[in-house]
This record gives structure tokens, sequence and C-alpha cells, in this order.
């Protein structure tokens, strides 16, 4: 149930962060019980919001300006969120998909990329509208109470992606400079100093250090599959597999959740609620409309973009190992004349360089693969720090400085990491990543449906509610991922797998 809290109507001439107003133009003590069509309603605000340090920071250009000035100035947002959809945790729940399944997952990707575009514009519309972030919105507007189990189970979805983070970059380290693993994982506490840097260089500098990561690791992968003979797919058989959903085989109900939590992942549809107020524009009604159709556009390229990339790598891994899983072959060279062999405890992700190989040969391949490893690691850090702060400052109004938070986050990601890679040894970084995605897709229906319900709220969102076509898409998201986590606890409940 929506709080009563007393509201009041920005007036549609107001620029952001200036005082709210009263329809004739003078200053208003007064709530406005009932909002207009025209009026977006926002609740009294005594602390101060979330990442308070980039609100406003952006500058766009005004009416009249062209498309590409315009898409200039709103892209970035949604290039910073869809490195979640590529961080170490993604890489792995595509690669044991391709490696196992083949294609039969397939259409598990295309329909979590899909989910996750309705889903992250319906979050960047919230924040554009309302000024508020997610958590914020939950804590204005759902009672007192709540803020707590949503406040911790989001935590919770940060520390599992955080893990992934961790395992990562400690495969990445593994591969570089032959650092254990259970070693590598202690030393990427220390990339807190990365993060200040790039704090330090403001919020533009971040998104573009972002982009060029993506591209590279895009690169890579489009360079094999549209290039490469010897690695072009069966298009045909792709398009039929997504077209042909099955969960019909031991271990994809477990897996399809894990590859829609890494997709879709609940903490970037709060951090993306916040970090579109990095722009600044005007609060009049077309300057809305603008923002609103321009963050759309940047989450579909963006998330497109990413869904291109974990494709790819569930293709080459479907390529590279499936083959080798089903009788056909004893191995893949290492690069040092000898062989890698490949089964059913092989540990995808400290062998997915392999699937680079026929691009650069397995030596270059393994450097390669290492560093956007290691780079997706760490931008995704970055990420789901700033989504910290948000959740932290928005449910609970307590703020922390972000080498603090960061520091906390990865200490509680090391602890389990050491403990398990400790007794059960390096070979189970595969089944950690996997089971961290899995949290996030159990998670997922505690940041849906508070979306969903702000979004769909005329009172919340006024002339800008959500349309009965983004209702139905975003409501029909949640129900499936809602279903699939009932389906998968009670299975798992029952000792199946």
């Amino acid at each position: 149930m929506i709080s009563e809290e007393p509201e009041r109507a920005i007036n549609s001439g107001s620029d952001r962060g200036g005082s709210v107003k009263d329809s004739v133009g003078g200053a208003t003590d007064l709530p406005l019980p009932i909002p207009t069509a025209t009026a977006v309603v926002v609740p009294n605000t005594p602390h101060g919001e979330s990442l308070e340090e980039v609100r406003g920071t952006i500058a766009v250009p005004g009416e009249g300006a062209g498309f590409w000035r315009n898409w200039r100035a709103f892209a970035g947002p949604a290039l910073l969120v869809s490195v979640g959809y590529m961080d170490p945790g993604n890489w792995s729940t595509d690669l044991t998909a391709g490696a196992t399944y083949k294609y039969g997952l397939m259409w598990v990707v295309a329909l979590s990329s899909l989910m996750a575009i309705v889903l992250q514009i319906c979050a960047a519309k919230l924040g554009v509208v309302t000024g508020k972030d997610l958590a914020r919105a939950s804590r204005d507007y759902y009672p007192g109470w709540m803020k707590w189990p949503n406040w911790l189970a989001t935590e919770l979805a940060i520390g599992a992606c955080d893990l992934a983070e961790v395992l990562g970059s400690a495969v990445a380290l593994k591969l570089l400079f032959g650092i254990p693993i259970i070693w590598g994982v202690m030393i990427t506490a220390a990339d807190v100093v990365m993060l200040l840097s790039l704090q330090k260089l403001g919020f533009r500098k971040i998104e573009a250090f972002i982009l060029v990561l993506v591209a590279t690791i895009g690169g890579c992968y489009f360079m094999e599959i549209v290039v490469l003979p010897q690695t072009r797919p069966d298009f045909l058989e792709i398009g039929k597999s997504i077209v042909t959903p099955s969960l019909g085989q031991e271990g994809m109900l477990a897996l399809a959740i894990a590859i829609i939590g890494a997709t879709v992942m609940p903490h970037n549809l709060y951090l993306h609620s916040a970090i579109v107020q990095s722009r600044r524009y005007q609060r009049d009604d077309a300057s809305i409309k603008r923002a609103i159709k321009f963050n759309t556009i940047d989450s579909v390229v963006a998330l497109s973009l990413a869904f291109m990339v974990n494709a790819s790598i569930m293709i080459l891994a479907a390529m590279t190992f499936f083959p080798q899983l089903n009788g056909g072959g004893g191995g893949l060279p290492d690069g040092h004349g000898g062989l890698i062999a490949i089964n059913d405890d092989t540990d995808w992700i400290q062998v997915a360089y392999l699937t680079l190989a026929p691009l650069l040969k397995t030596g270059l391949a393994s450097v390669l693969f290492a560093v956007a490893l290691l780079a997706s690691g760490q931008s995704s850090t970055v990420t789901g720090t700033l989504a910290g702060q948000v959740v932290m400052e928005g449910f609970m109004a307590w703020k922390i400085r972000p080498w603090l938070r960061r520091l906390i986050t990865r200490l509680l990601a090391i602890v389990p990491a050491v403990i398990v890679i400790g007794m059960y040894g390096d070979g189970t970084v595969t089944k950690l990543l996997n089971f961290s995605q899995m949290v996030l897709g159990i998670q997922l229906p505690l940041a849906m449906i508070p979306l969903m319900h702000f979004t769909s709220s005329r009172r919340i969102m006024g002339r800008y509610v959500n349309g009965w076509g983004m209702k139905a898409a975003g409501w029909a998201c949640a129900g499936l991922i809602t279903g699939l986590d009932v389906y998968l606890l009670v299975q798992m409940a029952m000792g199946k797998k």
C-alpha cells in the first residue's frame, strides 16, 4: 500500500533541484493530495537523495537540439548498467550452458535480455519522472518496516555479485601470473584503490572507461563468429533453439535461473533509476518526455549489445566444448604441445580462453581473455559499489564513504570464497559463480514487483504512467521469474536438481 505521506507536485517550469512551485508559480508549503494528470508527484524528502554527488552534473542540450547531440548527452547510464550483464558471473553461466547443453538455453539468454530491457526502461523512467531511485521510492511509498527485508535482500544480491567479481578476477590473475586462485581472491581486496581513482575522474570518465572495456570484449567475439570461417556457427540451429524453449534436461532449470539473475541483476534496477539523474534537464513536459525517450534508446542499444556478447560466449562455448563432452575428441591444445582434458568436471571459467584460440592462438588467447575477464570484473566492481551506495542511502538514509563501502562488501565476498576454495579446491570456481548468479535470480522479484508497482501507478507517475503494453510486458516478466523461482525452490526442497 502506498504511503499517505504529504506530497507535492513539481511545477513543469522548474528545473532539477529547484524549489517546489504551485500552479501559479509561487512557492507553496500546502500538500497536493490528488495529483493532476499533468503533475509528477514526489513526497517530502527530509534526507538527501542517493548519489547526491553526481545528480545533475551532466548538462544536456536544450529543446531543438538534433538527435545525435541529444543521444550523446543522454547515452551512458544504460551502458554502465550493461557492464553487469557481461561480468564473470555471466561468462560462467553462458560457458556452462553452451558446453553442457549446446544451444539448448539460448532462448533463456534471449528472453532474459528482453526482460532486462523492459525492466531497465521502467527503472530509468522512474528515476527521470520522480527524481527518485527505486530504493528511495520504496522507502517513501511503502510501510517503514518493509525497508529492512528489502535492503538486506538487495545487499545479499550485491554480495553475490561481488563474489563473482572476486572469483573472475582471481582466475584472471592465475592466467596472467600463475597466482593460485585462493591467493588471487585475497589480492582482489586491493581494488578499492582503483575504485577511488576512477571516482576522482568524474562520472563521464567512468562511462568512457566502461565503453572501452565492453568494446574490447565484444570485438573479439564478433571477429570469431562473423569473420573466421572455422568458428562460424549454424545460425539456423541457433534460431530454432530460441523459438523452441525447453527445460527438460537435468540441471537446466537451476542454470536458467542463474542466467536470468546474471542478466537482469536486481541491484542494477536500483542503480539505473539513480544514475539517470546525473543528467541535468528542465522539469517541463517536453524535457521529461525527451529524457524518457533517449534513456529508452540508451537502454535498448546497450542491452542489445550485452545480449550479443552473452550469446557469443554461449555459441563459442558450444562450438569449442560441447563436441568434446560428447565424444568429439580427447582434449584441446594447451599451447605448449600438450592437451587439456575436457569432461564433466572441467571448471569452464578457467578454460574459457580456449574459445578465443581460433582467432588468437592459445597463448595470446589466454592473455587477452585474462585481461578481458579482469577488466569485466573490475568494471562491474564500480557498478556494484555504486549500487551499494544507492540501496544503503535509498532504503536506510545511511551514508558511508565509497572506499569503506567497497571494502566491507569485498571482505564479505572474500570470506565464503576462501572457505569454499580452501575446502574443495580450485575446481569449484564455476560452481560458485553459477550459485552466486542463482542467488541473484531468486532475489529478483523483490526488486521487480515494487518497480512495476510504482511505474504502473498514476498516483506516482502522473501522465507518465506505463502504458498497457509496458504494464503487460513488465508484469509478465515479474510473474514468469517469480514462478520459476518458486518452482526451483520447491524442487530443491524435494532434493531434485
